[in-house]
């Protein structure tokens, strides 16, 4: 064997053992929640020394540093996707689609959507800048995309909203402003809204807390969508 092959074979095998550690620290985490996700617990499931996992990942934080910046942007890809696939034309479709990419990778990813936005793991020390920054600025400005395509026919129902900057935290504002130079206050505040309608439902459905609730939450979410879309008083294309 040439030193280049035994080199890609190398990484190609240090590629996988990767991706089963980020792999089964997922199924420890659906198990056992955040607290059992240690390089210990993934070594004795791998059947390999510690000492072993440290030359993939040097501590627990790097590990849930390369989890959350995968599954991020994974979703950021989802819902980017979404939207630059339907009509610009038409902003109840984009919302829509964006909305129900979201819902639909918070699904089939319920471990990944727990780890960026519900169950925190304890002790972990997130790097400077956080963990995912890119994703986080693509899912943020695509949030206020939704609410930058109602504006035009929302605007007058926030005529009187009392927003200003100094409401808002400033990193949210250093992600959104530079997108939407135009958008004011009241607006920002409208994606948050959006943010609270559409996340909302979808973590319940993520944690179990619509099972005993409804059998169609899928029925539950494209209603309160098609509602949310008619109080912006978005037309509706036929």
């Amino acid at each position: 064997m040439t030193v280049t092959g035994s080199r890609g074979r190398r990484e190609r095998l240090r590629a996988e053992t990767t991706a089963e550690i980020k792999k089964v620290a997922l199924s420890l985490m659906a198990k056992g929640g955040p607290d059992a996700i240690t390089l210990r617990a993934i070594a004795r499931e791998m059947g390999m020394t510690a000492n072993a996992i440290y030359g993939y990942f040097p501590t627990r934080d790097d590990l849930v540093t390369t989890l959350i910046n995968d599954v991020y942007t994974a979703l950021a890809d989802a819902v980017d996707t979404a939207w630059a696939t339907t009509p610009s034309a038409d902003p109840a479709v984009r919302i829509q689609a964006w909305a129900n990419a979201f819902r639909t990778w918070a699904l089939v990813n319920p471990q990944g959507f727990r780890l960026i936005y519900g169950d925190s793991v304890p002790g972990y020390q997130a790097p400077e800048g956080g963990p995912a920054p890119d994703a986080a600025r693509r899912v943020c400005t695509g949030l206020t995309a939704l609410a930058a395509a109602a504006w035009p026919y929302a605007r007058h129902l926030y005529q009187g909203s009392i927003f200003a900057w100094s409401d808002f935290d400033p990193g949210l504002l250093e992600k959104v402003r530079p997108a939407f130079p135009d958008l004011p206050p009241a607006a920002v505040a409208l994606a948050l809204r959006i943010w609270g309608h559409l996340h909302g439902l979808v973590s319940l459905e993520v944690y179990g807390h619509m099972r005993t609730q409804t059998t169609s939450p899928e029925k539950l979410f494209q209603e309160e969508l098609a509602q949310l879309i008619q109080t912006l008083g978005i037309p509706r294309r036929r």
